[in-house]
């Protein structure tokens, strides 16, 4: 029990100078800063890829969209753009909110990992298109 405390507790170590934009240094010199996006370590983001690439339905999805903004602070939306959704890839718009301390590379990440969780489980996506309906405007 101890152990998985110390683990959960580590932070993600620095990006290379000059590869990433992140802000991590900024934000841990900031007092009363949110620091939780610091605790997604390597290890910890490979674990969260895993987990969207192997979806098991929209309510999933969502699960997983409200645990990465409540224990990270990582706001990620999730919407069909608007006209002919013929492709997940091209249908589909993921964005992940830019946030300090969240790596670029990690930006990049989290959408493809859906995406592949969508095309890998078609049914979550035919879900989250009838979630939006075409007529929701009207």
């Amino acid at each position: 029990m101890m152990e998985a405390m110390t683990i959960s507790a580590s932070l993600r170590s620095p990006c290379p100078p000059g590869l990433c934009i992140c802000g991590r240094d900024p934000l841990l010199d900031t007092p009363g800063a949110d620091v939780r996006i610091l605790l997604l370590t390597r290890e910890e983001e490979k674990r969260l890829l895993e987990r969207l690439e192997n979806l098991k339905d929209l309510a999933d999805l969502q699960r997983l969209q409200g645990k990465m903004f409540d224990q990270l602070g990582i706001r990620v939306l999730i919407a069909p753009k608007f006209g002919e959704v013929r492709t997940v890839r091209g249908g589909i718009e993921i964005e992940v909110e830019e946030l300090p301390g969240l790596c670029r590379k990690t930006r990049k990440t989290i959408p493809a990992a859906i995406r592949r969780g969508l095309e890998k489980n078609p049914q979550v996506a035919f879900d989250l298109l009838n979630a939006h309906d075409l007529l929701r405007g009207t």
